[in-house]
């Protein structure tokens, strides 16, 4: 029972890295493809460049938590004190950059909109 357990558990946290690589590569075709349009457009305005950025970092900063979800799975795996003590330094980075990263977009939202992130009405 445990080795059919542990074998779901393996596949359950390769489908969320999955989901979490999905994220990313979307993400950053949408940002490439509306970088293109504003320079075709020639909108190189440091706000049009901004909302773009913007609209990334949202879009990593989920992509992060989903990664930390699968350290989660993963861990729950072989909970050994070597393996408690990785997942604790990945999700510490981790939770360090996505709390930079959400420091940053909340003080855009509120330079640009005056609101934070959860009140703006931009669309991702």
């Amino acid at each position: 029972m445990y080795l059919i357990m542990s074998q779901w558990m393996l596949y359950l946290s390769r489908g969320i890295d999955g989901a979490a690589a999905l994220l990313i590569g979307m993400a950053a075709f949408e940002a490439a493809l509306r970088a293109s349009g504003l320079l075709i457009h020639r909108r190189l305005s440091t706000e049009s460049k901004e909302e773009v950025r913007l609209s990334l970092g949202l879009w990593l900063s989920l992509a992060l938590e989903f990664e930390i979800a699968a350290d989660i799975v993963r861990t729950a795996i072989t909970p050994g004190w070597e393996e408690i003590g990785k997942l604790a330094a990945i999700m510490v980075l981790r939770t360090v950059l996505n709390y930079f990263l959400q420091t940053e977009l909340s003080r855009a939202a509120l330079r640009d909109h005056g609101a934070p992130p959860a009140v703006s009405t931009q669309k991702i």
